[in-house]
Order: C-alpha cells, then sequence, then structure tokens
C-alpha cells in the first residue's frame, strides 16, 4: 500500500429529498460503488441526507405562524438523522467492510440538544467504521437560519488518512477565515468543503482555499431537480409551482495546493467520480508557503478556539 497516495470519491447525487430511509439507500449504494472502485474516502454534499431546504426559499419561509412552515418543518425534522438513536450504523458497517472513510453531510436532530432542534452537520466516519467527529455548522447562511440552528466548535477537528490530513467544513463555512485557519493549525492538509449545489458555489472558493492552504481542496455538491421531490412531499404543489427544473447543478470539483484544478466542476452529472491524490504536491507547493508554519507569526497574531459541545444544560 502507498501510503502517499489517497484514492477519493466525490459522490454528486440526488436525495429522495426529505426521505430518509430512501436517501440512505442512495447512500449507501454510492459507498459501495465507491468501495469496489478501491477508493479511499468519499465525500457527499452539504445534508444530502435527507435533503437541503429548498422550500424555505420557495414558499414564503419568514412568514411566521405559517401552517404550511410548521407542517413542512416537522416534516423535515422527521427524516433528519439521530446518531445517538443509531441512524448511521449502517453506514459505519459499511465503512468498516469496504474500508473506506467517509465525509457525509447530513441533517441532525440531536439529543443532546433537547432532541428537537436540527442542525446541518458533517459526519466523518474512519475506515474502521468509527464516527469520530461530528461538526454542526456554525453559522446557517440566510434562509437557513429559518430551519437549521447554530452549531458550535466541538467539530473543528481534522482526521489523519495514511499521510494526508483531512478536514471539512459546510457551505458557506469555508468563506470564514478563522474555521478555516483553525483546520490549518491542526494539519489540515486535504480540506472537504461541503455544498448543496451549484457551480456559483464552488468554482472560485475551491481553487481560493487551496491556493490559500497549499492543500488538496475537495468540493462536494448535491444534484437537485424538480423531478426529485417525492410525491408524499408535504404542500408538494406549492413548491413545485415556484420550483426551477433545476435546483442544483452540482459543480463537484477538486482543486490542487497550487490552486490549479485536479479535476474541473461537473456539472448536472449524478454519479461517483474518483481521483488520486499525491502526498509528494503538498509538500513541494509548502516549500514557498505555509499559513501555519513558516509563513505564520504566531506571536503577533493567534487564533484561539472553544471546541466545548454547547448543551443548555449541565448536570453536576
Amino acid at each position: 500500500m502507498n501510503k502517499e497516495t489517497l484514492k477519493v470519491a466525490l459522490a454528486q447525487i440526488a436525495p429522495v429529498w426529505l426521505d430518509k430511509a430512501a436517501t440512505l439507500a442512495k447512500v449507501k449504494d454510492a459507498i459501495q460503488e465507491a468501495g469496489s472502485k478501491e477508493a479511499e474516502l468519499i465525500v457527499f454534499g452539504e445534508t444530502l441526507l435527507p435533503g437541503y431546504p429548498f422550500w424555505v426559499s420557495l414558499t414564503d419561509g419568514a412568514k411566521f405562524e405559517s401552517k404550511m412552515q410548521k407542517e413542512l418543518h416537522a416534516h423535515y425534522a422527521k427524516n433528519a438523522i439521530v446518531i445517538e438513536q443509531g441512524d448511521l450504523d449502517e453506514v459505519c458497517v459499511l465503512a468498516k467492510q469496504m474500508s473506506i472513510a467517509i465525509y457525509l453531510g447530513i441533517l441532525e436532530r440531536p439529543i443532546d440538544r433537547g432532541g428537537h432542534s436540527v442542525y446541518a452537520s458533517l459526519v466523518y466516519i474512519d475506515a474502521q467504521g468509527k464516527i469520530q467527529s461530528v461538526h454542526r455548522k456554525l453559522q446557517p447562511t440566510y434562509e437557513e437560519r429559518l430551519t437549521w440552528a447554530p452549531g458550535d466548535g466541538n467539530g473543528l477537528k481534522v482526521h489523519p488518512l495514511k499521510a494526508f490530513t483531512v478536514g471539512g467544513l459546510n457551505c458557506w463555512e469555508n468563506w470564514m477565515p478563522l474555521p478555516r485557519a483553525a483546520l490549518y493549525g491542526q494539519g489540515e492538509n486535504v480540506h472537504v468543503a461541503v455544498w448543496p449545489g451549484n457551480l456559483y458555489n464552488t468554482k472560485d472558493i475551491t481553487r481560493y482555499i487551496a491556493k490559500e492552504s497549499r492543500s488538496y481542496v475537495i468540493s462536494v455538491s448535491s444534484l437537485m431537480r424538480k423531478s426529485d421531490f417525492p410525491k408524499s412531499t408535504p404542500h408538494l404543489e406549492a413548491i413545485l409551482s415556484a420550483s426551477p427544473e433545476t435546483l442544483a447543478n452540482g459543480g463537484s470539483c477538486i482543486a490542487g495546493p497550487d490552486g490549479e484544478w485536479v479535476l474541473e466542476p461537473v456539472l448536472h452529472q449524478e454519479g461517483i467520480v474518483i481521483e488520486t491524490l499525491d502526498f509528494q504536491f503538498i509538500l513541494e507547493e509548502r516549500q514557498n508557503f505555509d499559513p501555519v508554519g513558516h509563513y505564520s507569526r504566531p506571536d503577533v497574531t493567534k487564533l484561539h478556539v472553544n471546541r466545548d459541545r454547547q448543551r443548555t444544560v449541565d448536570f453536576s
């Protein structure tokens, strides 16, 4: 086994929207396909499981005391992932069986925050099938705040994977300099950026982060089309009447440590894309710039990170 190469799979797929069981089946199929092709890491888009809250911007999501908004939110929460109740156990078993690490974007309904609010979370499962981190999105973006709660710093962690060190952020968190720096400072050299979809999210920031950090950056987006709304969706007619044919066109891509494309953005294509990363490339590009090593001044500027898991009640 060559420890200095890493075979990565980008799972650009559509959810069976807001259907936890059906989307979970698609996730497992993708893991099996990637594993059969000897991929060592597979990445899925932001809240792919069970889907992004597209209805909010399509149906006047800010309308107060709207029965429709309440019913859609409740449906969303019912299809969220409760890790403590074993909702990801089958994925963990599959990771171990296929010897593949996984970054999976989920809608999480955590028991440690009462079990009712939902969070956009990025879960890292190692190749032994163990959940090593759950990063809850620090700041939901714009209309997302109508349905997602803000997370905390507990998941700002990196993980060893062969010679590499992987870390990840959700969507517009990738524009936040300090969370990026928190990962760089822990030795991250493969940065995972997950998105709900669309080229406009990935085409600039992917190469920018790669150039800034002298790391590989893997951006993975989902797809979403009108045909991906199941007939069981509450208030489906109201959603479809306001929906474009394509809500998320993909744009999954990889930039190398020099900021150039390893894989240019892939549009409108559902499936698995596989590329191999070379650790040597990282060391070569760190020769002239290393943002937390020889090109840093911690005596002048330094970042403080609180990684405590936030809870409303602490019991003694």
